[in-house]
């Protein structure tokens, strides 16, 4: 009975241990495995990103030295309050990334942070791996509006309230062709409907809501991608 008691004591602290001695640098490990090491873009993913993208949302100048490292021509923006539960902080606004964008949006640093990830690892790659061709512009209906989920009166506020998050419709390839997701997500046999299905469970390891057509109507033509409190991929 003792031994069953101690066990747990003996775990807890063996993990107490284990995390100082990774904390003060004793404990010498990969930065990309070492959850207190600063979130490297172009690193590639492990177990622990998804930690190391958390403390972004915590860490304001942190959040700023990451971005500025990023493939991203942006500008900060003033913080804003627009309303109940709506306006930004830590915001910028996005002109390019490594595809055109057409119009600027606003997006909080640390989606903008999630966002270049998902382009240097997800969406670039999927494109030359299916097309032979990257991605020369990026279509989407926006960011930032102070609006309810589903612009539902009642409803709680959307991550779109707080320049959390970004709708994409399509995109455009280097050749010219380009794959809408009203267009080509339905059709199950071709590579665009492939590579829009790679780009969507792709996003789920930098955002925390990522929603498609198959999640409900009012998505059947764009691609949700969010940081925030909840995690959904459908």
């Amino acid at each position: 009975m003792l031994r069953k008691r101690l066990l747990p004591l003996l775990f807890l602290t063996v993990l107490a241990v284990s995390g100082w001695a990774l904390y003060s640098g004793r404990l010498e490990v990969p930065e990309r495995w070492n959850p207190w090491a600063p979130l490297r873009i172009e690193a590639a993913p492990t177990l622990v990103t998804r930690i190391k993208l958390a403390r972004l949302s915590r860490d304001a100048p942190q959040c700023r030295a990451v971005l500025a490292t990023a493939r991203l021509l942006y500008a900060p923006l003033t913080d804003r309050d627009t309303g109940p539960g709506c306006g930004f902080v830590n915001a910028v606004r996005v002109s390019r990334t490594t595809a055109q964008v057409g119009q600027a949006f606003a997006l909080s640093c640390h989606a903008a942070v999630s966002l270049a990830m998902w382009e240097h690892h997800v969406m670039q790659p999927a494109a030359r791996r299916r097309f032979g061709e990257a991605v020369a512009r990026i279509e989407h209906y926006g960011s930032y509006a102070c609006r309810n989920v589903g612009s539902r009166e009642g409803a709680r506020r959307s991550r779109h309230a707080t320049a959390d998050a970004l709708d994409i419709a399509g995109f455009v390839l280097d050749d010219g062709r380009r794959i809408s997701v009203l267009r080509h997500w339905p059709r199950d046999n071709t590579e665009e409907a492939a590579f829009l299905r790679d780009v969507h469970r792709g996003a789920c390891r930098f955002f925390d809501g990522v929603l498609g057509p198959e999640y409900n109507a009012a998505h059947r033509d764009h691609l949700h991608f969010d940081r925030g409190r909840f995690r959904i991929c459908r």
